[in-house]
């Protein structure tokens, strides 16, 4: 009899994380574009962001889309960890990580002999870049508290050495964030299949091909 629900009807990608993905990606576009316009009234360093890829017009304004943005990351992100954690996804895609396999990954990935036939499965160069997005985007909310509310959280203040150093900090974050962004955005257009299970939850026939040889080896 045959299988009624085979390996291939399970998505590779269940609903609620594409859900929180793009949720993410809207949180992360508002609050960048955003937070470059707060940058720009106050800038640290000697440049500013070019207007055009900055929103919310003026200071205000840019204000108000940074702190919506704050909460939806913030809350989407808790989801995101909470329902990882619980699913057992966190420990069966990320780990286990070393940096032997992160080195062994980064170098075959550089040489272009890095294999992307599976896409239910994370390389060790994968696996550390989503958990360094995961502690990254903790430290960005954790920094954006004490921009936002300085004296209410004012340990959390002195335990990142000061309001200015938060934000120091929280550029950074930014940055990182950004950085992460970019690499991901380079991916996808390199292997550009990638794209179609975070939209549909599937995989490509040709994705499905090789987890059916890799099943059967």
């Amino acid at each position: 009899m045959p299988n009624a629900h085979p390996p291939t009807a399970t998505p590779i990608h269940p609903g609620w994380l594409r859900a929180c993905h793009w949720l993410n990606a809207l949180a992360v576009l508002v609050l960048v574009a955003s937070g470059w316009r707060i940058y720009n009234a106050a800038p640290f360093f000697p440049f500013e962001f070019p207007k055009a890829l900055t929103l919310g017009g003026w200071l205000g304004g840019a204000l108000q889309w940074h702190f919506a943005a704050m909460w939806l990351l913030a809350a989407n992100g808790l989801v995101y960890l909470l329902l990882n954690i619980a699913s057992g996804r966190l420990a069966r895609r990320f780990f286990p990580l070393t940096l032997r396999g992160i080195w062994h990954d980064a170098r075959a990935a550089l040489r272009g002999a890095l294999a992307h036939a599976d896409p239910r499965h994370y390389n060790s160069v994968q696996r550390a870049a989503y958990l360094f997005v995961m502690l990254d985007t903790a430290v960005l909310v954790l920094s954006g508290l004490v921009l936002w509310k300085s004296v209410q959280f004012g340990l959390l203040r002195e335990l990142l050495g000061g309001y200015e150093a938060a934000r120091r900090i929280h550029f950074v974050a930014m940055a990182g964030l950004v950085g992460f962004v970019a690499v991901h955005l380079a991916m996808v257009a390199l292997v550009p299949r990638t794209l179609l299970p975070m939209l549909s939850g599937r995989a490509g026939r040709t994705d499905r091909t090789a987890h059916a040889a890799k099943e059967a080896a």
